[in-house]
């Protein structure tokens, strides 16, 4: 992702609705959300309708993913992924929200399975997994450089 572009506000409502599929969204999640946001640095109507997404639960089929490049549906996969391990239990709604999320974004299962690896990596670092020390930049850099790489292998081979 270059440094100029920014996550938009379908990115955070898409999480929000992640966080919310066990039926209940945890404060260090949705803070997390919003202060990501925050550091986005989106307007302040689309913060208020983000915060208020994760006050009350949101629907998947509110995102409009037409807005949305590969490495941001990565990074919202990516973050999902590991929103749904947070709490230390992961429910089958989690799950089935994660792998509707997925098709949602049109994300295959091989990338699916990269951007799961790649934000457990990111929640290995001593920073910890919280949601107040995970690394979401780190994330979304990480993210970029491997598809960069996947992109030069791809054309090396033809």
């Amino acid at each position: 992702m270059s440094e100029q572009q920014r996550l938009g506000r379908d990115v955070f409502i898409a999480l929000s609705a992640v966080g919310w599929a066990d039926g209940k969204l945890d404060a260090e999640e949705a803070d997390a959300i919003v202060r990501t946001a925050l550091e986005e640095g989106l307007e302040l109507d689309e913060i208020e309708e983000i915060e208020r997404a994760t006050k009350e639960p949101v629907e998947m089929s509110v995102i409009d993913r037409s807005k949305l490049t590969k490495e941001d549906r990565l990074f919202v996969y990516a973050v999902a992924s590991w929103m749904t391990r947070l709490d230390g239990v992961i429910d089958g709604k989690e799950l089935a929200a994660l792998d509707n999320l997925g098709e949602l974004l049109k994300v295959p299962e091989g990338a699916r399975r990269s951007a799961d690896g790649i934000a457990q990596e990111i929640a290995l670092l001593p920073e910890g997994d919280r949601p107040s020390r995970f690394d979401l930049p780190a994330l979304r850099k990480m993210i970029a450089a491997r598809l960069e790489e996947s992109a030069k292998r791809r054309a090396e081979t033809g």
